[in-house]
């Protein structure tokens, strides 16, 4: 995928088909601490489209979107590392999802992050359900 690159408060934001496992995991850890296989993890990157917010190459953000490109499209992860949140870098990811998505999004969100969903425009829709797996 072609990289496009945008700035904003001297943030580079990219559709970014490029990012590093070791990065991911890195922001992810930060938010969601696991164990990770690295190679699941190189995997799912592979299958999404990634949106990344950079400083001075350094990932600071990221939003991947799954979509079949016709019917659905769903928001699997935004990670804004913890330190960082707060400056607009998930709210620009978010705008920018809004954008990029080839369809309508569907995701899920925490009870304590609704507001800030609504607050970008996004509206309440169908109830979620899942059935959950351990992750090996």
């Amino acid at each position: 995928m072609v990289r496009c690159n945008w700035r904003k408060s001297g943030m580079e934001y990219q559709i970014d088909s490029n990012i590093g496992v070791d990065e991911f995991l890195e922001l992810a850890n930060s938010n969601w601490p696991g164990k990770y296989d690295r190679e699941k993890v190189k995997a799912a990157l592979a299958s999404t489209i990634n949106l990344s917010a950079r400083e001075k190459g350094r990932l600071i953000g990221c939003l991947r979107i799954l979509t079949d490109g016709y019917f659905f499209s769903t928001i699997p992860e935004a990670f804004v590392l913890p330190e960082r949140q707060g400056e607009g870098i998930g709210t620009y990811l978010f705008e920018l999802a809004k954008e990029k998505a080839p369809t309508s999004l569907f995701f899920g969100a925490q009870p304590e992050k609704v507001q800030f969903y609504e607050k970008l425009g996004f509206e309440k829709s169908l109830q979620s359900f899942h059935h959950k797996k351990p992750r090996y």
